[in-house]
């Protein structure tokens, strides 16, 4: 597995997602596992973020501890199902800023489509880290990071529940540079897109749309 390719085997992680996956997991039930596994995912990807030591007191005598060294952070969420991912990570990260792409995919070419775009004046001062359920084709994965670094976003991840090694290749070739977490690679994609064995469309599970 490539270093910029980050697969979370964590039981935990592993459980709660075969769980979102059975087609008999309740909306609800549904909507607090993302939530909860993108807690999980968010801790990983914030792993390497830098530190640095400060003077405090605690109850007992003075030392000298490690801080967060003042990294900005940014998380996007691909509308409409990156938002199930959003309050699990904002849990973790309550100082981050949040922007918003809203994106569709054109249900005959597979290409994304473009409906919104709304991210922090300062998204090229900040580390961001881009939300969303599935990397199935890619196709609104490389779309999303386009226009992040066209705003000017130079450090970017991107963060998702499942991949397809499709969806993974497609990112790779186009930007080596964004590294990606997840929680599963799984084995290929439909004929329609979709990923296999996946765990359907997640905004409609999300959102009880189905």
């Amino acid at each position: 597995m490539r270093q910029d390719i980050q697969v979370i085997d964590h039981p935990l992680v592993q459980h709660k997602l075969s769980v979102a996956r059975n087609r008999d997991t309740t909306t609800d039930n549904f909507r607090r596992l993302v939530r909860e596994i993108a807690a999980m995912l968010a801790y990983e990807a914030t792993r390497d973020l830098p530190v640095e030591y400060a003077d405090i007191h605690t109850p007992i005598t003075a030392c000298s501890v490690p801080v967060i060294s003042g990294k900005k952070l940014c998380l996007v969420s691909i509308l409409r199902a990156g938002n199930g991912m959003l309050d699990g990570m904002i849990d973790l990260l309550p100082n981050a800023r949040v922007g918003h792409i809203g994106l569709y995919r054109d249900p005959e070419t597979l290409e994304a489509v473009e409906y919104y775009f709304k991210v922090p004046d300062d998204i090229a001062e900040r580390m961001v880290i881009v939300v969303d359920p599935m990397l199935a084709t890619g196709n609104t994965a490389l779309a999303a990071l386009s226009r992040l670094k066209e705003a000017g976003a130079t450090s970017l991840k991107y963060v998702c529940l499942l991949a397809s090694p499709e969806g993974l290749a497609a990112l790779r070739a186009a930007y080596p540079d964004v590294a990606v977490v997840t929680a599963a690679i799984d084995r290929c994609l439909d004929e329609h897109g979709y990923i296999v064995p996946g765990l359907g469309d997640a905004g409609d599970r999300i959102f009880g749309t189905l």
